[in-house]
């Protein structure tokens, strides 16, 4: 069942997708060569709290960490450990916060201090491709528009996209109806309505589009140790324009978080 927020919920769920925007914003600009991944979830743990919210991922489905931090050939779903960041890699950050009783989800790929050209280029053709796909989520569009904005604008710069993992509904729970995939599914061809609140998130692979899970049990990587970006913002759908809810720039002040 797919959920229509109403004017009251929107209310509560604009600040929690502002508090999981600033929260992604603070963690992008804190990463730097020498850091592990450790050390960046618990700084992404602080601020968070620092912002009166709580992660929406600890503890789902038990997961181990507050936020998923994926370095390279990891796709989504990285595990925060030992692992040391080093100039020139790539790394996703998913955020995903719950405040008052709502839920804001949101990814960035970045580079530790600078990357190579191709690492750059995917990285501009997956935050491009999440653009497509928003500004396909109007009223009377459906989901499967989203879908091809995204896969053709990937594929037509030659990389390719993941099949395993979708983008979702987003509220009050992390995980609502309706499936977002970044590829052409016909299963996945609901008309698209105000209220409906989206987490649109590309996952992108510069390589071939076929991935594994490590023996962790979470972490997702690409097969052929391509490298793989990753994007995403909760959008709402209205009236007339998406709104892009965990765009802290795009927030009324009136609804900003310090």
């Amino acid at each position: 069942m797919i959920i229509l927020k109403s004017q009251r919920d929107l209310e509560l769920m604009r600040p929690a997708c502002a508090v999981a925007g600033r929260v992604l914003d603070e963690i992008t600009a804190f990463i730097k060569p020498g850091l592990t991944t450790r050390q960046v979830d618990e700084f992404a743990a602080a601020r968070i709290k620092s912002h009166g919210g709580k992660s929406a991922f600890l503890g789902y489905r038990k997961y181990p960490c507050h936020t998923c931090i994926s370095v390279n050939e990891e796709v989504v779903h990285g595990l925060a450990g030992n692992r040391e960041l080093h100039f020139g890699d790539i790394v996703s950050v998913d955020v995903g916060v719950i405040y008052k009783g709502f839920v804001g989800d949101t990814a960035r790929t970045v580079a530790v201090g600078g990357c190579g050209v191709l690492a750059q280029r995917l990285m501009d053709v997956t935050e491009r491709a999440l653009h497509e796909g928003i500004a396909a989520a109007v009223p009377g569009n459906r989901v499967t528009d989203i879908s091809r904005a995204v896969q053709n604008y990937v594929e037509g710069n030659g990389f390719s996209v993941v099949r395993e993992f979708v983008g979702h509904g987003v509220g009050r729970s992390m995980h609502e109806e309706p499936q977002v995939p970044n590829f052409v599914d016909p299963k996945s061809n609901q008309k698209l309505r105000p209220g409906m609140t989206l987490a649109i998130e590309p996952m992108v692979n510069a390589g071939q589009p076929g991935v594994k899970i490590l023996k962790d049990g979470w972490t997702v990587v690409t097969q052929d140790g391509s490298l793989s970006a990753h994007f995403e913002q909760t959008v709402l759908v209205t009236e007339s324009e998406p709104e892009i809810l965990t765009w802290p720039e795009k927030v009324p002040s009136s609804l900003k978080v310090s």
